[in-house]
């Protein structure tokens, strides 16, 4: 099976007839990969010759994988072979109210009697919308963030006790960074004050996210370090009030199982968006991308210190 053969109708059925499993593919169920990837066609056929067409995989349904993959016609398709739109999940969310803080608030008709979104959920959606819009077609790869609730960037240069960055030097690190001393390099960040707080920014490093940059900057706050390794994948850090309570964490990606109501609306606001979700989850409110990708508001140099310690 390659990408396209989950738009393939007539290779789909062609395979269940001569036997393929309609319940298992490379570890996972069919249907699921249907949903996130294939055609209506597809999803259907399949849907079709399943025995539960709500059959959990990683506790959650192949509808809520449509959802989840803005796959409204996938959805549609799952929805009329018998899938229970309104099945409570991860987090106590079903697909359909999962749908409704979504692109296709419309996808299901809410049953009569049945909890739509909260004010605190509608109002959430609605800012996650114009985050991600403002966000949107950016390339973020190597950049490092702090996201910062609740101080500014003057707040946070003397929480930082930063110095001003200026002069030939910076100018040749912003055209060439790749080209520069890299330890030298990682003591220049920029900051921004944003609606909500501020944000740290290195476009060509991890300094921001490191934690004992985080501590600093959270004193009596909250603030999420982000660093779009090339690498590796995003990679997140939660420091709230002086002290690291998350790492290791993967913004923008599928909520864990476990996760609750609030972690999952946010997950699925920011989804396949690494650096709106840091900044959602500080509560920043970026009308542009500037804050992230420059130019800053101020551009300072660090004091040298251990910053991977606490």
């Amino acid at each position: 099976m390659g990408w396209e053969s989950w738009a393939d109708l007539a290779g789909m059925t062609r395979r269940l007839d001569e036997g393929a499993d309609p319940e298992a593919w490379s570890g996972g169920r069919p249907l699921h990969r249907a949903a996130a990837w294939g055609s209506p066609q597809v999803v259907a056929e399949l849907a079709r010759r399943v025995l539960d067409v709500d059959a959990l995989e990683n506790g959650t349904t192949a509808l809520w994988e449509a959802v989840w993959s803005d796959r409204p016609d996938n959805a549609r398709a799952l929805a009329a072979a018998g899938a229970d739109p309104w099945k409570p999940l991860i987090g106590g969310w079903s697909p359909g109210r999962l749908s409704l803080a979504g692109p296709t608030p419309d996808l299901f008709e809410l049953p009569e009697g049945m909890r739509g979104l909260s004010l605190v959920e509608r109002t959430a959606a609605r800012a996650g919308a114009r985050l991600v819009a403002a966000l949107a077609d950016q390339y973020y790869e190597g950049t490092g963030l702090a996201c910062v609730a609740g101080i500014d960037a003057e707040e946070a240069i003397r929480r930082l006790e930063a110095t001003p960055a200026d002069g030939e030097e910076l100018e040749r690190l912003r055209e060439e960074p790749w080209a520069y001393n890299f330890d030298a390099s990682l003591q220049i960040v920029g900051v921004t004050t944003v609606r909500g707080g501020c944000v740290v920014t290195q476009p060509w490093g991890y300094a921001p996210s490191m934690p004992g940059v985080l501590t600093r900057l959270s004193a009596g706050t909250v603030c999420y370090g982000l660093y779009a390794n090339p690498k590796s994948g995003n990679q997140g850090r939660i420091a709230r009030d002086g002290r690291i309570e998350g790492s290791d964490l993967h913004p923008g990606g599928w909520p864990d199982p476990g996760d609750g109501p609030e972690e999952v609306l946010t997950s699925y606001l920011y989804r396949h968006n690494a650096v709106a979700y840091a900044c959602g989850f500080a509560g920043l409110r970026l009308t542009d991308p500037r804050a992230v990708t420059g130019p800053p508001d101020l551009w300072v140099e660090l004091p040298r210190r251990g910053y991977w310690e606490e």
